[in-house]
Order: structure tokens, then C-alpha cells, then sequence
């Protein structure tokens, strides 16, 4: 017996050993950054990579953590409902005092869950949080941004290298913190998903210590309250008609001139001496004719003709596009009521692009303000008027007016079947 307590003994040593030699090889001191405005233009960059405007809008978050904490965070309301084993409450981030649970001990409990499990989730956009110093750190010749927090959270002192890749989204990051003795363990921050709301979140994360891995179980972000505000749209401009009409005629400026065929998606479009009957969804079928004279395929007049087609019909048809895939919904406050935020991430001929529709008292659109980052529109504000109820039931706009007087007219715009 003796014997066999021995051999324990000496493995348990053997071990604890092993482990601070681990620990002396993989630690790494704080690196010293160099702040200022650099470091803060490193951070922004980093904001715009992961949609930052998008996260302050985000009405719902859900995720959990290893399987074991779960969370329904409404952040407009600043309330986080967490679960665990047999526990529930429902914290109030505005007030702790306000929080809901059976002890204030499990209050507690769950305020330090929420701390530490939520910064797994959404640590990038909290480099610019009250209390948060950020440097320059050079790694392998290019910029890595050096975040500490000084307050907030459940271990104010900690500080953290971003890693980012050539598009400045984090890849991953070294921590320094009170809970692991070893400084400059990395995590990978590079198993995203792009979630409803716009925002970019990880579902998992891997320790650099042991190939330790982190879940993060089905994560989401989403906003039900700009989805509701985006239906009253479509019910305004009566949607459901426009989702039924074959043909819908226009002109853009009197310059171009189109019959659109929505059932097959297929659209004749003239401009000066030429004519594409342009198919969209498989340009090489599209027809090309000068002076009403057809002629053999022509690459450039087809794809001048989608280029034109994309811009002119988003002028009349944009509203009844609000949920097409890759667009994403939030509420804006434009003059103390709720306007809604549009941003495409893909289609068209500029994805990227962000509009704020601003509605009357029935939902109906009167003008929006356009970021279109390829023209330098940011913030322009542009009219949607004289709304005409076309033959087939939805309502179409005749004309846009710029604030500078300058007019985008529709020209006669039909809606029938």
C-alpha cells in the first residue's frame, strides 16, 4: 500500500512539475504598445470590419457557453436572461439592483457568468468601452492592436493582443489576464458567422493551452422590431400586389426606357441607339440590337445594360426589397421617431451600400438617406414621391428630388398583368 502511495506521490509531482515547466516555456510578458491616434485608427478599422453600427442596433443576441450557461440578451432593454443547471435570472445591466433571481447570491452568480461568457462572444466591439486603453503592437511586422481594461467587467486589469488579417477582422487574440497564470495564451477568433442583425460572432473559439476548445452553442443576433417596422413598409406600399405583377414599365430620367418581364425576369432596355432584351440571370441569352437592328452578341452593351438596370430599377422598386437575402434590418432614430436602416451586403452593382428610409404616419416612404460608399453619398438625403397605385395593386414612386432641387423622374410607370 505504501508502495502504491509512492508511485501516486511521485506521479503527482512528476505532474505538477511538468505543468510549471509548461507554464515557465509557454509564458510570454506583456508586450508595451504605443498609443494615441494610430492605435485608435487600428481600432476603427477593426469596428468597420465587424459592423460596429450594426452591433449598437442589434435588438437580440442568444448564444450559451460550453453547453452550460445559456443567454437571451435583449440589449435595447439592457436585459440578459441567463440560465444555468437549475437556475434562472434575468439581469438588469442598467441597474443590478433591478435584477431578477431567487438570492441575490445567484444574482451575483449570474452577473460574473455574463461578464465572462458574453466577452467570448463580443470582445471586439468593446475596444472603444469606457475604461479601455489601446496601443500598437508590431507582430511579425504588422499592426496588432493591444487593448487593456483598466474598469468594468468581473477582472478590470486584463489586456488583450488582436490579431487581424489583411481585411483588419480579428483572426485571433493573447490574453494577459488574472484568471490564467500563463501570459500570452492565444484563442482563435476565426469561426464566424454573419448573424441576421448584420453583425459578425464566433461560434467557437481554440486555446493555444492544451487545444483547449470553447462553444458557443447556436448563436444568433437578430432584430424583431425592425422586421415588424420593415413589414408595415411593405404593407404601405401594398407588397403582396407587387409580388403578383407581370410587367412593370419606366424610364429613368428620360434617358432610359424599360419593360420588365418580373415573372421571367426579363427586361428590355433602351438607351440612344441601342436595345439589350437583357436576361439577368444568365447574361449570354440576352439579345443586342443597334437601330432596331439586331446584332451579334455584344459583352459590353449586355453588361452596360444589368449595370443600368440594377441602378435605375432600385430607384422605383427599393422598398419592396427590404427582404431580400443578404440585407440587413435595423431602427434608426431620425428626429426622435423610428426610421429603418437598410445595409446590402451583396446584389446590385455596389453591395456595401446603407440606406435610412424615413416613413410618414402610415409607413409610406417619403425620402431616405443614402451611404453609398462609391459616389461619396453619405448621409444624402433624396425624396420618394408622388407614389402612383399602379393597375396591378402596388404602389410605385414617379419622382425623387435631392435637397439641391435636382429631380430623378420615372417617367409614366405602369404596374399591370
Amino acid at each position: 500500500m505504501k508502495k502504491i502511495l509512492k508511485i501516486i506521490g511521485l506521479l503527482i509531482t512528476v505532474t505538477m512539475v511538468a505543468i510549471i515547466l509548461y507554464c515557465f516555456a509557454k509564458n510570454e510578458s506583456l508586450p508595451s504598445g504605443t498609443p494615441g491616434k494610430e492605435a485608435d485608427e487600428l481600432a476603427e478599422k477593426m469596428m468597420l470590419s465587424i459592423n460596429k453600427k450594426a452591433f449598437d442596433n442589434t435588438e437580440i443576441l442568444k448564444w450559451s457557453f460550453r453547453g452550460k450557461h445559456h443567454y437571451e440578451w435583449k440589449k435595447q432593454e439592457g436585459l440578459v436572461n441567463v440560465s444555468w443547471e437549475n437556475a434562472s435570472v434575468t439581469v438588469n445591466l442598467n441597474d443590478y439592483s433591478k435584477s431578477i433571481g431567487e438570492s441575490p447570491k445567484l444574482i451575483e452568480t449570474a452577473i460574473k457568468f455574463f461578464n465572462n461568457d458574453s466577452f467570448w462572444l463580443i470582445a471586439p466591439y468593446k475596444v472603444f468601452d469606457q475604461g479601455v486603453e489601446r496601443s500598437i503592437v508590431k507582430i511579425d511586422g504588422k499592426d496588432a492592436l493591444l487593448v487593456k481594461y483598466t474598469s468594468g467587467g468581473t477582472t478590470p486589469g486584463d489586456s488583450y493582443l488582436w490579431i487581424l488579417d489583411e481585411n483588419y477582422t480579428p483572426v485571433y487574440f493573447k490574453m494577459w489576464t488574472q484568471i490564467i497564470p500563463i501570459g500570452g495564451i492565444s484563442a482563435t477568433w476565426n469561426d464566424l458567422i454573419t448573424t441576421d442583425s448584420g453583425i459578425k460572432l464566433p461560434k467557437s473559439h481554440t486555446l493555444s493551452i492544451f487545444g483547449y476548445k470553447i462553444n458557443m452553442g447556436e448563436v444568433k443576433a437578430y432584430n424583431p422590431n425592425a422586421d415588424i417596422l420593415a413589414h408595415n413598409i411593405l404593407k404601405a406600399i401594398k407588397h403582396n400586389a407587387y409580388k403578383n405583377t407581370r410587367y412593370i414599365d419606366w424610364s429613368f430620367k428620360g434617358k432610359r426606357f424599360y419593360k420588365w418581364d418580373k415573372k421571367k425576369h426579363i427586361v428590355d432596355v433602351k438607351w440612344n441607339d441601342a436595345r439589350v432584351l437583357l436576361h439577368p440571370n444568365d447574361l449570354t441569352k440576352s439579345t443586342v440590337y443597334l437601330n432596331d437592328k439586331e446584332v451579334s452578341y455584344n459583352d459590353n452593351l449586355v453588361k452596360r445594360a444589368l449595370r443600368f438596370f440594377n441602378n435605375d430599377s432600385f430607384w422605383l422598386v427599393a422598398p419592396h426589397k427590404l427582404f431580400e437575402p443578404g440585407i440587413y434590418r435595423s431602427i434608426r432614430m431620425v428626429d426622435g421617431k423610428e426610421a429603418l436602416h437598410v445595409k446590402y451586403s451583396r446584389g446590385g452593382t455596389t453591395p456595401g451600400d446603407s440606406y435610412v428610409w424615413i416613413l410618414d404616419e402610415n409607413y409610406l416612404p417619403t425620402n431616405y438617406q443614402m451611404y453609398v460608399q462609391k459616389i461619396k453619398k453619405l448621409g444624402t438625403t433624396v425624396t420618394w414621391e408622388d407614389w402612383t397605385l399602379t393597375e396591378s395593386g402596388t404602389l410605385l414612386p414617379k419622382n425623387h428630388i435631392y435637397l439641391s432641387g435636382k429631380i430623378i423622374n420615372m417617367g409614366e410607370v405602369k404596374g399591370y398583368n
